[in-house]
Formats: C-alpha cells, sequence, structure tokens
C-alpha cells in the first residue's frame, strides 16, 4: 500500500542536439512535463509525452496540466492505495486524456516500487536486466546526409535503424540505405502521412526487406490499415491507431498490422501497456517500445517496461546523450552495442538532478494532501 500525500508540477524546456525533422515538421527542443508525487517517505517520478500543440495525437501540454490540477490530482491526492491498479482504477472514470493519466498512473508505479524496494521491470513482469535498441533518425537534407547519418548510427552498434519518411520523401532514402547497408535490419515510419491512395508507393518499399512500416495512415484508423497491409508484403506496424488493448485486438484481428509499437503513455500507463503487450503476444505479433524524445525520466520508465518478454523487437530508448547535453537525471542512460542496460536500483532506478532542472524549468507547483 501507499499514500500519495504531496506532487509537484514542472515544465522543463529543455535544447536538443540537433534538428529532428519528421512528417510533423522539424523541432529543435523539447517542452517536458514533469510529475513527482511524494509519500511514504520517496517519491515516484513520471514525464508527459504530449506536445504543445496536438499534433502526435489530441492530447496537449496546456490541457494535461489543466487536468493534472483540476481533476487528476484531487482525486488521489490523500488517498492510499493497494498499489498502481487501485490508482489506475481511481482514474478510470474519466474518457480519454490517457497521456495525462498516464503520468498519475507512471509515477503511482515508481513510487509503489520504490516503496518495496523493487526495480519496476520486475514488478512488471519483466527479467531481463539489458535491452536491445534502435534509433529514430529524423528526415535529411538528401541522400548522401541519410547514409551518413545511418552508417555513423550503424557504428555505434544500433540494432535498428528507423528512418523517417514523408510523401515525396519515402522510397528515394530507403533505396540509397539499402543499397549501403543491405543486412541491417531497417524501418521506416509514417507518422501518418499518406492515405490509401498511396498505396503503390507504400508497395514500392516492398522490394527493400523493411522490418516493418510505421503507422502511414491516419492516426485513428484500423480499417484503411488493414486494406493496405493486403496490399503489401511488408508488415505494417501500429503506434498511434492503438490508444489501448482493445485497439490492439481490433487491429490484430482485423489484419491492420502485425507489430505493435507499445508507448506507455499514449496507452494510459503501465498497467494498460502491459495489457497490450499481452494481447499481441496472444497474436503472436511482436511489440518493441516507441520513444516521444523522452528525458531521462520517461526514457527510465521506457527501459524497464522493455524488459517485458513479447519486446523482441529492438526500440526507441537510444542513449540520452545523443538527445542531450545535460539530461534531468542525475543517472546516466547510455547504450553500448545496441544494449541498454536496465537502470539499477528501485523503481526507475533514476533521480532528478534538480539543480538542473531548476535552472531550465518554465513552471513549478506543489501541492499537498
Amino acid at each position: 500500500m501507499f499514500t500519495i500525500e504531496a506532487a509537484e508540477i514542472t515544465l522543463v524546456r529543455l535544447p536538443l542536439k540537433f534538428r529532428f525533422e519528421t512528417s510533423f515538421g522539424v523541432q529543435t527542443e523539447k517542452l517536458v512535463p514533469l510529475l513527482t508525487l511524494h509519500g511514504e517517505g520517496v517519491s515516484g517520478l513520471s514525464e508527459g509525452t504530449m506536445e504543445p500543440a496536438p499534433m502526435y495525437r489530441e492530447e496537449t501540454i496546456s490541457g494535461a496540466l489543466a487536468l493534472l490540477r483540476e481533476v487528476f490530482l484531487p482525486r488521489v491526492l490523500g488517498r492510499t492505495f493497494a498499489n498502481p491498479q487501485a490508482l489506475e482504477a481511481a482514474l478510470g472514470p474519466f474518457r480519454g486524456n490517457r497521456m495525462a493519466r498516464a503520468m498519475v498512473e507512471m509515477a503511482g508505479w515508481d513510487l509503489w516500487a520504490r516503496t518495496l524496494g523493487v526495480p519496476l521491470g520486475t514488478l512488471l513482469g519483466g527479467t531481463k536486466t539489458e535491452v536491445e535498441v534502435g534509433v529514430s533518425l529524423g528526415i535529411q537534407p538528401d541522400e548522401a546526409a541519410t547514409v551518413d547519418i545511418v552508417r555513423r548510427h550503424v557504428e555505434q552498434g544500433y540494432r535498428r535503424i528507423k528512418l523517417k519518411v514523408k510523401p515525396g520523401w519515402d522510397v528515394q532514402p530507403v533505396r540509397a540505405v539499402r543499397e549501403a547497408f543491405p543486412d541491417i535490419r531497417l524501418t521506416v515510419d509514417a507518422n501518418s502521412a499518406y492515405t490509401l491512395a498511396d498505396s503503390g508507393r507504400m508497395a514500392a518499399l516492398d522490394a527493400y526487406d523493411l522490418t516493418y512500416i510505421e503507422q502511414p495512415l491516419a492516426w485513428d484508423d484500423l480499417v484503411d490499415h488493414a486494406e493496405l497491409q493486403r496490399r503489401l508484403r511488408t508488415p505494417l506496424c501500429l503506434d498511434e491507431s492503438v490508444a489501448s488493448a482493445a485497439d490492439a485486438r481490433k487491429g490484430l484481428a482485423l489484419g491492420a498490422g502485425r507489430v505493435i509499437n507499445v508507448k506507455v503513455a499514449r496507452v494510459g500507463g503501465h498497467a494498460e501497456a502491459r495489457r497490450v503487450h499481452d494481447v499481441a503476444a496472444s497474436f503472436g505479433a511482436p511489440v518493441w517500445c516507441g520513444g516521444m524524445l523522452e528525458s531521462g525520466v520517461g526514457r527510465a520508465h521506457n527501459i524497464h517496461l522493455s524488459t517485458l518478454p513479447n519486446f523482441a523487437l529492438p526500440g526507441d530508448t537510444s542513449s540520452a546523450s545523443r538527445y542531450w547535453e545535460t539530461d534531468v537525471v542525475n543517472e546516466a542512460l547510455e547504450a553500448t552495442d545496441g544494449l541498454m542496460p536496465v537502470p539499477a536500483g528501485p523503481g526507475i532506478g533514476v533521480t532528478l538532478n534538480r539543480d538542473f532542472v531548476a535552472t531550465r524549468a518554465e513552471l513549478h507547483e506543489e501541492w499537498r494532501a
């Protein structure tokens, strides 16, 4: 059991070390909402992955902060919960807003794990001490630059290369990379940029031995993905369109994809992420852990989740030093030869670098029960 005695929200602006372009646009910094729940003499941490504008999904940072202040935190502050599933149930009556709810649920898992002195991955049912990681590479100026950035990351040992693509920039970079690296595990991510009218373009990618094509069609669609999958040899990977275990079941039953990207915040927290994992396993579909340019808090949560057995493909939990000159946590989260060690210690195994966070904080609020 654990009691939530106090809470803090901190909004931190972090500059990225590189320009990151996707079909959504160009990103050079990340606005990171952090939640800390206090109780039982320890603190649980989580990170929001919603964005300032509703680009990836419908949630926004401003909307999430309002819900946390006005609805979610008042519902849990001062209460004692038997376990994180009970905390999840307390937020169950509210529709949607899964990323905002996930902030509370994930911090609750970390808090509970720390009270027990047990790593989060162990409580979730994971067994791995290190997880395979890949890298997600943004759209580059041309094919030569794409091959060059892929080469650098292949040399660093990453176990999967993912290229961001968009209409007009898809077959060309994939062809160039596959010719230069015939044996690497290669995938592409379209971030919902295509329609069924582009199925010929997608079919052209069948020639390049991709592990999967990630979320080519609309963010809230399963039916057209099923039609597209029937036209392709390459497996489709569902991302934005899977917000729950029920979505995963429907998508796999429809044949809308053969792989699922599990983003713990997108589905509402660790309990639902584990259900998605189990549903996919029942269909024989592998899952992997996607990333949202998380700081060390979210990255540590992702690593622990990835210790579950059906996370059979490399995830997006690449080295934190790729993204940040200074991370928000004190511990280094660094992969070697494509393997990321699971942070040791109770909970998510990282602690907040409060001095650094204070220098980057644009908002800080505290509540007590």
